[in-house]
């Protein structure tokens, strides 16, 4: 299995735009990848999403194995993960994205399963 190590930019601004929408509450989706790079959201029907958290419905996850990972917003100008977040990211995937208030770029981080800070390479497709 490839882990991503790379985010297609006008991904990203969707991210950044979903998660503007949704302030004050969390933007939750899954990431989808193509090879060693993360190409779009899988948005889960029933996601539910409140001030403090986004809670997926992963029963309602299709067989997919280009799943990444996932991504959710902060309100909060904090990107750090929660006790809460690292144990969903164990859970499901490779990569994990959380997007902090002001949601541009410099207020996003991505981290492995283990809720450890990695590097994905914003590209052009």
């Amino acid at each position: 299995m490839v882990v991503p190590t790379k985010i297609d930019r006008p991904l990203l601004e969707m991210i950044f735009e979903a998660s503007k929408d949704s302030h004050p509450y969390e933007f939750g989706a899954l990431l989808r990848k193509d090879g060693d790079t993360i190409t779009e959201l899988l948005l889960l029907p029933g996601t539910v999403s409140s001030t403090q958290s986004a809670l997926f419905k992963l029963y309602m996850m299709p067989i997919d194995h280009d799943v990444a990972g996932s991504v959710h917003s902060h309100p909060s100008p904090s990107p750090y993960p929660s006790n809460a977040d690292i144990s969903f990211f164990g859970n499901l995937g490779d990569v994990h994205i959380i997007c902090a208030s002001p949601y541009n770029e410099r207020s996003w981080r991505a981290y492995n399963r283990k809720g450890e800070s990695t590097r994905l390479d914003v590209v052009e497709l």
